[in-house]
């Protein structure tokens, strides 16, 4: 066996190997080569090289979302680091386990002119669960530090950063540890015992109006009890955003369509009494409109870690996870019609929306009704922000289809990097279904040679950042199309080339069916197929389309 010789990054080899943090994506650097020669000699770790340090940390954050387990990404000392922010903070918002480690400059390097030296102490403070700023020498303490870090990132679901000084000579090696690392575990309990559960309980049975608005989750987060347990009772209207990855027939997940043409007494009818939030961000504005303007006289959230007050009214944080929550409730039944007069309205709209589509021209939304419905059963759906989520709001997605988003922050910065991450940690079937801009933005991620045969690349090319014509303030004039829709002429047909992967394209609904059918036919080598819409017409279509369905 080869191990680095310095003391210290043995340490952190043994201490990583210890806490089973296995995964480890490398960006190619000088500093950090005691632990590059460490991790990628040793049979105990899974290694990748990523040369682009943003896709890097996108590709990390990607593994990590499908194995829930604390996935590594090391880099060389100076701006290397600064790139790992993006996905640092996605991770953050996501409460996804990221563990960065920062090679560095020894601290009298700092700040002396020394090249490639940046202040790497705590940059991350702002997003990281814990900064352990370790000294040159192995130690007791440096050693606690990296425990404690790697224990924060399991148990708080959230990215912490390692920063490690090197001092050269940095490639040297040994045939066996010279040091013996010590393992500590950090004791955090997540027990509440704080829930008074006679008054929750009587406030849930006395409440006629009970909704349940579920964000990201991953899959199998609920249980089938639970499910079914909101489904039979008439007084829990359920909200699943498509990210939500829970799906029943009496659930809402077209939140938009239903609430967007409510009337003010509409809205005054479906104001609940309690409201419940699950899971992650919420993707729609609609429904974040509605409820801070319309406020429930209760707000629970529900989640062992953390709750934001996006409505503005939080009244309780339940430190459980949803099925542990419900369980003591599955035998309640409150009588009302409140789910019973939301689905007549839904199963209305969706009706209405059938008729429009069928009838309207080639664009984005049509794109969209024909490709999510169709996805084979079993399939990881990766979606990118932006436009693309929010035409998948609008859809109904096949069920047995998982669905992911970055939206801890909402950027299109590294949906495809996540998405090729995600795709190797779940080792499932992956198709992306991106825009253009984020595409074109993340394009370093296709050079990547783990990218898996069958994974397939939708990307929708209406000729620019799409979303800013269906937001308040397009204007058709050159400082809009310059400066907010970035209109471009690009194709992704050379970057397919470059990277080795099949090229398909369509423009239509005709040549979408038979690409489409291309598409998953080929299982050899990844996929782009390319779908061109029309920039100008998109935006209308969809604002006629909400006028139809009302």
């Amino acid at each position: 066996m080869i191990y680095p010789k310095i003391p210290l990054a043995q340490s952190i080899l043994q201490l990583f190997a210890a806490k089973g943090v296995t995964q480890i994506v490398l960006s190619p650097g000088s500093r950090n080569a005691p632990l590059t020669i460490g991790f990628a000699s040793n049979p105990e770790f899974t290694c990748y090289s990523i040369a682009d340090e943003r896709c890097a940390a996108f590709f990390a954050l990607g593994i990590a979302q499908q194995t829930q387990q604390p996935v590594a990404v090391v880099c060389t000392s100076g701006s290397a680091l600064l790139n790992y922010y993006p996905a640092f903070a996605e991770a953050f918002y996501s409460q996804i386990p990221l563990v960065v480690v920062s090679a560095d400059r020894p601290l009298d390097k700092i700040d002396i002119g020394d090249g490639q030296t940046i202040r790497q102490a705590n940059v991350f403070a702002n997003h990281s669960g814990y900064n352990a700023n370790l000294t040159e020498a192995h130690s007791p303490e440096n050693d606690r530090k990296i425990c404690e870090a790697i224990d924060t990132a399991v148990l708080k679901k959230c990215p912490v950063h390692i920063n490690v000084p090197f001092e050269e000579p940095l490639y040297d090696t040994v045939s066996y540890y010279t040091i013996a690392a010590q393992v500590s575990n950090l004791d955090f309990d997540l027990t509440d015992d704080s829930i008074d559960w006679p008054t929750v309980s009587s406030q849930w049975q006395n409440s006629s109006k009970k909704l349940i608005v579920i964000g990201t989750l991953p899959p199998h987060a609920i249980s089938p009890q639970v499910i079914e347990y909101w489904a039979n009772d008439p007084s829990v209207l359920v909200f699943c955003e498509s990210t939500s990855n829970v799906h029943h027939p009496s659930f809402i997940s077209s939140i938009d369509a239903l609430i967007t043409a409510f009337k003010t007494t509409e809205f005054e009818s479906f104001k609940p009494e309690i409201l419940v939030t699950l899971g992650g961000m919420i993707v729609s504005k609609r429904v974040k409109a509605f409820l801070r303007k319309y406020p429930a006289k209760m707000h629970w959230h529900i989640d062992l870690l953390r709750a934001y007050d996006t409505f503005g009214y939080l009244t309780k944080h339940i430190k459980l996870n949803p099925t542990e929550f419900f369980a003591p409730l599955l035998n309640s039944n409150t009588p009302s019609d409140y789910k019973q007069a939301a689905n007549a309205i839904q199963q209305y709209r969706t009706a209405k929306q059938q008729e429009f589509v069928q009838t309207l021209p080639f664009c984005d939304l049509k794109a969209f009704d024909h490709i999510l419905p169709n996805i084979p059963n079993g399939w990881q759906l990766q979606l990118s922000n932006s436009s693309a989520i929010r035409y998948a709001q609008l859809v109904a997605n096949n069920p047995t289809v998982s669905v992911f988003c970055n939206r801890g922050t909402s950027g299109i910065d590294g949906s495809t990097s996540t998405a090729i991450g995600a795709a190797v940690g779940s080792q499932l079937p992956t198709l992306l279904i991106t825009g253009d801009i984020g595409f074109f933005y993340d394009s370093n991620a296709l050079w990547n040679v783990y990218i898996p045969k069958d994974f397939k690349i939708i990307l929708l090319n209406n000729g620019g950042g799409g979303i800013f014509r269906i937001l308040p303030g397009h204007q058709e004039n050159e400082l809009f199309h310059t400066y907010f829709e970035s209109a471009h002429c690009y194709t992704a047909q050379h970057l397919a080339a470059m990277y080795g992967l099949e090229y398909l394209t369509a423009s239509s609904d005709v040549t979408l069916s038979a690409a489409y059918s291309q598409l998953w036919q080929q299982n050899e080598k990844p996929v782009v197929l390319e779908v061109f819409t029309p920039t100008l017409a998109n935006d209308g279509y969809l604002s006629d389309y909400f006028a139809a369905i009302q």
